[in-house]
């Protein structure tokens, strides 16, 4: 049995002349929660189409769970919540739970006792017997959740999970996710919320024009980069040259200039310099960046979340 609960190699999907993916390439492990972000219109929602089967490829592999895509098998180990549902709205939520169950096959104890947990885990269990076109779209979500977890799923892909939900409902989620990691699930999450990455995420992978342009460990990622401020005067233009050894993004406007650096490490370089520049240096402000930071930095302005 392979380490690797998805792994894809150059994963390209074409609609006539639009390309959506140009060449997925990714190894998720086993276990992790894996992060997928970029800006609309960058290839996400195509891309798990593929994975799941819902999408044929143009051209590419992949394996999922150590299986080619379409494997039936593969598939009955798998959990799904799409951005965009659209659920049996006539059934109560005990109806499409079941119907869900029986989709999978489940023994009919089994099922049972599975509803049961799943409507009181995200807190449904007072509503079983309403019909979901009564749903507010935060319930609606929890329910698509539930649904997702119904077959205790090795490999779950949550597309925008907490879209729809309040703080309470945002906390529900990060603490589902918690413990399917604790249980050895993997976890492809997509989301707009970035903080929602930050806290849940082992790793990320940033998609830009249907390319993956880079994969991070997200601890590293955050904990590394590092935006500094610098307040001084006698800040030339060659001495800001001087600056770019350190660092990049570097953005001047008068005595204060900002730019990102590795790590914290080379602040007394900079500090160093500045001072053989005979530069008078009034402050020298280090602030880790966040993941939205970061985001724009990688992925660039071209298109908003």
């Amino acid at each position: 049995m392979t380490d690797l609960a998805i792994q894809t190699t150059d994963l390209r999907k074409e609609f006539d002349e639009n390309i959506a993916v140009r060449g997925l390439t990714l190894q998720v492990q086993q276990g992790e929660v894996f992060g997928f972000l970029g800006p609309n219109g960058a290839g996400k929602t195509t891309s798990i189409k593929m994975l799941l089967g819902l999408v044929a490829p143009t051209s590419g592999s992949a394996t999922l769970l150590g299986a080619p895509l379409g494997d039936r098998a593969a598939r009955a180990k798998m959990g799904f919540l799409p951005e965009h549902f659209r659920f049996h709205d006539w059934l109560s939520a005990n109806e499409f739970l079941d119907l869900h169950g029986q989709l999978y096959a489940m023994p009919a104890a089994r099922l049972r006792q599975r509803i049961d947990e799943l409507l009181d885990l995200v807190g449904l269990s007072p509503y079983r017997d309403k019909q979901l076109r009564t749903f507010s779209k935060g319930m609606l979500q929890r329910i698509g959740l539930a649904q997702a977890l119904l077959n205790d799923p090795a490999l779950v892909f949550l597309d925008e999970p907490t879209s729809g939900l309040d703080p309470v409902g945002r906390r529900l989620v990060r603490d589902m996710i918690a413990n399917l990691k604790k249980r050895g699930t993997t976890i492809f999450l997509n989301s707009h919320l970035l903080s929602e990455v930050e806290i849940t995420c082992d790793r990320v992978a940033f998609i830009k024009h249907g390319e993956v342009i880079r994969v991070s460990e997200l601890k590293t990622l955050v904990n590394g980069a590092t935006s500094v401020t610098v307040r001084a005067s006698g800040l030339t233009p060659s001495v800001l040259d001087g600056l770019r050894r350190w660092g990049k993004d570097l953005r001047a406007d008068g005595n204060q200039v900002t730019l990102t650096v590795a790590d914290e490490s080379v602040l007394p370089a900079i500090n160093r310099y500045l001072v053989a520049q005979n530069v008078a240096v009034y402050a020298l402000t280090p602030q880790h960046l966040s993941l939205e930071d970061l985001f724009m930095q990688i992925v660039g302005t071209d298109g908003g979340l």
